[in-house]
């Protein structure tokens, strides 16, 4: 089930890539990221409560609320970024710069959380990296 929702998550962050790119055309990068944002809010909330998990918040520990606002400021950051170098640039550069974040998870991960990076792991962080810097050139 993972595969499939990770396969879903890549179509769905493509689509987000091309809708962005055209609905950002005359509209300031920050009010646009705002909109999506309020957008992705309504959205999620709407999921808590379709399937009744609101009460779950007041079991999420002082941890997690932590790590959660550093992870919300760490998406908001990136999706300014991202939206101005959209706004400024081509899709087709901009889109696999910003996918070099999976390199850099893979390393994050290996340094922060202790998993494992392995030769096939370190193979496929060069050969995403070349490709990024081929399609980016």
């Amino acid at each position: 089930m993972w595969l499939i929702l990770a396969l879903l998550s890549a179509l769905f962050a493509a689509a987000t890539s091309i809708l962005a790119k055209i609905g950002i055309d005359g509209v300031n990068s920050n009010l646009a990221t705002a909109i999506r944002t309020v957008v992705v809010l309504v959205m999620a909330w709407g999921m808590v409560f379709l399937t009744n998990t609101q009460n779950g918040i007041l079991e999420i520990s002082r941890k997690s609320w932590l790590f959660l606002i550093l992870s919300g400021l760490a998406t908001g950051a990136s999706w300014l970024c991202y939206y101005k170098a959209l706004q400024l640039g081509d899709a087709s550069k901009v889109v696999p710069i910003d996918k070099l974040s999976v390199v850099l998870t893979l390393v994050m991960a290996f340094v922060f959380l202790h998993e494992k990076f392995t030769v096939k792991s370190f193979f496929g962080c060069v050969l995403i990296g070349v490709g990024t810097l081929l399609l980016a050139a």
